[in-house]
């Protein structure tokens, strides 16, 4: 196999503008209320190769999860390009959605159904038989810590991690070969962490499936991600390996590096993580 067919997913030049509370038209320029573009994603170029985890790894806001939509076909990139094995995002979106599943922060359910029935509502979406979906759904459920009879309840009774697992497994129903996961362990509880992380950990050793996590979780970054490019203000500050970015920073203290070193080095912030609610 040749190395342009290894790629899975090329992102080139992009960047991705807003203008809080208006529409925004070509040129960017400033609006007559005095108003400037905000710039989510700045001239963002990497690629992803076939069976990698690659981490973006950046506080909120740092524009992690504008760019995952770009990659997702929810937001069109205002410049560059961004292609999925080949595909572009933009020409050929429909091929582009069979690639790829995402899951997010805010995943979505019909709160009065059941796992089971949300679950094999979205199967029916990508034609997958009821009772090999059935099968499927109880199997992922089941790895991911949930009990036989929590896939028959409503979801409205299930705590948030529980609800993220149930998402978590709504993607990888589909067994799409890109799997976009952005921020899927935020608000967690340790012990749900935990179990999604070795999910995430199964999909990488077991499945022929690409994974882009996004995270600002450094130590979530350091153990699952093949690489890791560090994002601020919409920009890549230094993208490698864990144990290569960490090789960039010194320390003056004899301590093991951590990649919140690195981004505190990098880019004078540090990476707070948010509380479990």
């Amino acid at each position: 196999m040749n190395r342009e067919a290894e790629i899975a997913l090329e992102v080139s030049g992009v960047t991705k503008r807003f203008v809080k509370g208006e529409k925004l038209h070509w040129p960017w320029r400033r609006s007559g209320n005095g108003r400037k573009p905000i710039v989510a994603v700045d001239n963002v170029s990497f690629r992803v190769q076939r069976g990698e985890v690659f981490g973006i790894l950046g506080p909120n806001g740092s524009g992690k999860s504008t760019l995952v939509r770009c990659i997702a076909t929810l937001l069109i990139p205002d410049e560059g390009t961004i292609t999925v094995f080949g595909h572009d995002v933009l020409r050929e979106e429909m091929a582009v959605k069979r690639l790829i599943n995402r899951v997010s922060v805010e995943a979505s359910f019909f709160k009065k159904l059941t796992p089971m029935e949300n679950l094999l509502y979205g199967a029916r979406l990508y034609g997958l038989g009821a009772k090999e979906a059935r099968r499927r759904i109880l199997e992922i459920l089941t790895r991911l810590g949930l009990k036989r009879e929590d896939a028959f309840r409503p979801m409205e009774e299930m705590s948030r991690g529980m609800q993220q697992k149930v998402a978590i497994a709504r993607a990888f129903l589909t067994q799409p070969i890109l799997l976009l996961l952005d921020e899927p362990t935020t608000g967690l509880d340790p012990r749900s962490k935990r179990e999604v992380q070795a999910f995430v950990r199964e999909l990488r050793d077991t499945h022929d499936a690409t994974i882009l996590l996004t995270t600002h979780d450094m130590q979530e970054a350091d153990v699952l991600c093949d690489r890791v490019a560090i994002l601020d203000e919409g920009r890549i500050v230094a993208l490698d390996t864990p144990e290569g970015l960490k090789a960039q920073v010194s320390r003056a203290d004899a301590g093991e590096m951590t990649l919140e070193d690195v981004f505190m080095e990098l880019t004078g912030k540090r990476l707070r993580e948010e509380e479990v609610g």
